[in-house]
């Protein structure tokens, strides 16, 4: 009886922790959504080159050096640049760290710039937009990040948002799920 006890509370234990690790990426407020005072989170691969590139159903978007989509928020604020995505939420849309050393092809390098994080890293930014990757995004030109929870979009080269649909994902409490058979 008592191994039945354990297994209903992990499982429901389990059930609260995801369930607030997605409402930190999706619609509502959050604790994801104000300032951390945490250890920083795990920063994403930088970015050595920002190109415009063409994504099947999802248009002209801007992409990292090894070709994977590259997005935006709109919890976010580029006037002044600002993310939000913090804790949780950093882990499922890793920021793209800022580097010294950026090209540019069909990006206009005027509009990158960075800004400081609050646990101190230091974020890249497109038109003012921090940028971020999709953790599920496992392979270049993937864009199952594109209209996540209504708030993810993948970047154009001007600093908008991508408004064409990648027509397969689902979204669900923030987190797009790729199309069956894709390995997840």
């Amino acid at each position: 009886m008592l191994s039945v006890h354990r297994i209903a509370f992990g499982t429901a234990a389990g059930t609260a922790v995801l369930a607030l690790a997605a409402t930190g990426c999706g619609s509502g407020t959050s604790t994801y959504d104000r300032p951390s005072t945490t250890a920083p989170a795990t920063p994403g691969r930088a970015a050595s080159t920002l190109s415009a590139t063409q994504v099947d159903k999802v248009g002209t978007v801007v992409t990292d050096g090894d070709g994977y989509v590259l997005y935006r928020f709109d919890k976010d604020s580029a006037k002044p640049s600002r993310s939000a995505c913090l804790a949780a939420c950093a882990a499922i849309w890793p920021p793209v760290p800022a580097t010294a050393a950026l090209t540019v092809k069909g990006v206009d390098k005027a509009l990158v710039g960075k800004v400081a994080r609050p646990d101190g890293t230091v974020q890249l930014t497109l038109g003012g937009w921090p940028l971020y990757r999709y953790a599920k995004d496992d392979a270049p030109h993937q864009a199952y990040g594109q209209g996540a929870a209504g708030t993810w979009f993948a970047i154009t080269p001007a600093g908008g948002k991508a408004t064409a649909d990648t027509g397969g994902g689902t979204t669900s409490g923030g987190v797009s799920t790729p199309p069956s058979g894709s390995g997840y």
